[in-house]
C-alpha cells in the first residue's frame, strides 16, 4: 500500500493495482490562448499555471504502472448529444480559432500537446461535466478491478467536482490532487476543495502533487 498525506492530518493509502488516475479535461479549448474559455473572455491562467505539476505527476504515475485514464469534454458535430438547455447557453460548436468549440474532432477539443496520452491510455469522450456520464468508463474500471481514483484536471468546481461526486457514489475511494486541479475563478476553486473535506471530509481525501510523486516514487 502507499500512501499519499492530505489535509487535516489524514492519508490516503492506495494499491497501484486498483488504483486510477484519471486526468480530467486538460483539453486547448479550457486551456489554450485561443481555446474556448479564453475566447470567452475568462482568465486561464490558473489552468495554465498546473500544467507543469500536472505532467510530473503523470511521469511519476507512469514509472510507477499506475493506470491513467484521460477525459475529454466533447460534443458529437451534430449537437445530438447535446441537451437543449446546455445548447441554448452555451457557444459550444460556435466557430473559434481551433475550430467549433467542444465538438469533438475539432483541434480545440483535444488534450494538449504537454500531457497528451500515451499509448494504452485510455481517453473517454463525455458529452456532459461528470466522467460517468455516457462514457462508458464505469465499465473500463470495474474491468479492471479498480476501487480507488486520483482525480486531477479542470475546472475544479465543474467537471472534477461533478466527476467527484458521481465516483462517491458509486463507492469509489477517492483523492484529489489539489495543486493540479483549476478553476477560471480562485474563490471557486478554494470553495470546491472546501467542500470535499466538510462535513467529516465528505467527498474524501485532499491532496498535493508533491505528496503524490513522493508516494509513487519510493
Amino acid at each position: 500500500m502507499l500512501t499519499v498525506p492530505c489535509n487535516h492530518d489524514r492519508a490516503y493509502q492506495f494499491d497501484i493495482a486498483s488504483t486510477a488516475l484519471i486526468a480530467i479535461d486538460m483539453q486547448r479549448d479550457f486551456i489554450d490562448p485561443e481555446g474556448y474559455c479564453a475566447a470567452a473572455g475568462d482568465d486561464i491562467s490558473a489552468g495554465r499555471a498546473i500544467i507543469p505539476r500536472f505532467r510530473s505527476v503523470l511521469e511519476a504515475a507512469r514509472g510507477a504502472g499506475l493506470h491513467i485514464v484521460h477525459t475529454r469534454e466533447g460534443y458529437a458535430p451534430d449537437g445530438s448529444d447535446m441537451s437543449a438547455m446546455k445548447r441554448e447557453r452555451s457557444s459550444t460548436g460556435t466557430e473559434g480559432p481551433l475550430g467549433r468549440f467542444l465538438v469533438r474532432g475539432e483541434p480545440g477539443q483535444g488534450i494538449i500537446d504537454e500531457l497528451s496520452p500515451e499509448p494504452g491510455e485510455p481517453v473517454f469522450d463525455k458529452p456532459g461535466f461528470s466522467i460517468f456520464y455516457r462514457t462508458g468508463i464505469e465499465d473500463h474500471l470495474n474491468q479492471r478491478g479498480i476501487t480507488h481514483l486520483i482525480m486531477m484536471g479542470v475546472t475544479t468546481q465543474c467537471c472534477v467536482h461533478s466527476s467527484l461526486r458521481s465516483a462517491v457514489d458509486r463507492g469509489y475511494w477517492c483523492l484529489t490532487v489539489e495543486d493540479c486541479c483549476a478553476a477560471l475563478e480562485p474563490g471557486l476553486h478554494e470553495a470546491a476543495m472546501s467542500l470535499i473535506y466538510g462535513e467529516g471530509h465528505l467527498f474524501g481525501w485532499v491532496g498535493t502533487s508533491s505528496g503524490l510523486i513522493d508516494a509513487l516514487t519510493m
